[in-house]
């Protein structure tokens, strides 16, 4: 089955990172089909208080723990954990669109040899990069700055291309930077 992501121009803030997810779920199922890699996208740790089982619906649930970043999975042997982050920006991604535990699980995850990332698509302009985990880690370390600026993601960032098949090749990225991992 083929799935392809709806693209459109409408601003709806309920589903802002929606189609950047949608696109990342069609990559991972071509990776999946096409015996590349295996990721997942993980679920939100929620408990449930109240179930309406004639309509099989959750009526009462509350995030039982912190979640921590969106995929993961293995690629040749190596562990990957990533994020998806969608900006409504032209100039800087905010850098409150990450939260102090996915931080710090991005550190444990870079401490223990796996690869971890952050996708961020900037939606206004069509662009998305891939921002290594390090690379996060050091901008915060040694800038002031609430949000990093685009120009930082163009000089020292991977541009994820759009494409049909596979949808938004990360893993090629990683292969071209993580010479390593091919």
């Amino acid at each position: 089955m083929h799935y392809i992501a709806k693209l459109t121009n409408e601003t709806n803030y309920a589903n802002r990172g929606m189609i950047l997810e949608e696109d990342i779920n069609i990559t991972n199922k071509y990776y999946l089909d096409n015996d590349i890699a295996v990721i997942y996208k993980k679920p939100t740790p929620i408990k449930i208080l109240k179930l309406d089982y004639k309509t099989n619906k959750i009526t009462n649930a509350f995030f039982e723990a912190k979640s921590t970043l969106d995929y993961n999975g293995i690629y040749k042997g190596n562990y990957i954990e990533f994020d998806a982050k969608e900006v409504n920006s032209k100039t800087s991604f905010p850098l409150s669109n990450i939260h102090p535990h996915q931080l710090e699980h991005i550190k444990k995850i870079l401490s223990h040899g796996g690869i971890c990332f952050l996708i961020v698509r900037f939606t206004p302009i069509n662009k998305t990069f891939l921002l290594y985990g390090q690379d996060l880690l050091n901008f915060i370390k040694d800038n002031d700055r609430k949000s990093i600026p685009l120009s930082y993601f163009i000089d020292n960032c991977s541009i994820i291309e759009l494409k049909y098949n596979p949808r938004l090749d990360y893993i090629k990225v990683l292969k071209e930077r993580l010479k390593w991992i091919s």
